[in-house]
């Protein structure tokens, strides 16, 4: 939720290249009616025209668990500690640099990525005869354990976290590196193509032309 229509959309254009799907609350009622189990992470301007932005941060705590990162022009040490109180996460104060603000949207969607339990740690596609283990860090075909390195298996569990979804190259290069360095494409796609050749016969991860990668349902 951003109060300045220019600068909204400037922002979102970014998100959306750095591989977000964004939606944007005119209000704190449709924030509300919009939050959902599949929101990422709230980005929080305190300036709304219903409702006081720290107010609307307890509302959403209320029900749900997601981070939240306010993002004001409001630059008081008060309004931080009652922002933080409020529940957010983490308190960013304009002008900011939109890297920033991406590290720090990154930061706390890491915290909050749950741990799953033992009955959550398998995904299992095409029919069951792929099965990736998010705990043990293995991926299995047809009960056969396929032999990863760290970072092949990272993309894949990444993928795996987002099943039928394209995953943007520039989002796995930054979740997997750790990077914002475009360098690192030729490296995916080298990774990418080792994981293809150890799934033999078996298709296992999809190109998505222009976007990036998807596991193959």
């Amino acid at each position: 939720m951003e109060d300045d229509e220019r600068v909204a959309a400037a922002l979102d254009a970014f998100l959306v290249r750095s591989g977000y799907a964004t939606a944007r609350a005119a209000d704190g009622a449709s924030a509300l009616t919009m939050l959902g189990a599949d929101t990422e992470v709230v980005l929080l301007d305190l300036g709304l025209p219903d409702t006081d932005g720290i107010d609307l941060c307890r509302r959403i705590r209320g029900r749900s668990d997601v981070p939240i990162v306010i993002v004001t022009a409001r630059n008081q040490v008060t309004e931080r500690i009652r922002g933080l109180r409020a529940g957010a996460d983490d308190f960013v104060v304009k002008p900011y640099d939109v890297h920033e603000l991406l590290a720090r949207i990154e930061a706390v969607t890491r915290r909050a990525r749950p741990v799953h339990p033992e009955s959550e740690a398998r995904v299992r596609v095409q029919d069951g005869v792929v099965e990736i283990d998010l705990v043990a860090r293995q991926l299995l075909i047809d009960r056969t354990l396929v032999e990863l390195t760290r970072k092949e298996f990272d993309i894949v569990a990444m993928l795996a976290r987002y099943p039928g979804v394209a995953v943007p190259k520039e989002r796995l290069i930054r979740e997997v590196w750790n990077t914002d360095w475009r360098g690192f494409g030729h490296s995916l796609e080298v990774h990418v193509g080792a994981i293809r050749k150890k799934a033999g016969q078996q298709r296992l991860i999809e190109t998505v032309r222009g976007v990036g990668y998807r596991l193959a349902g």
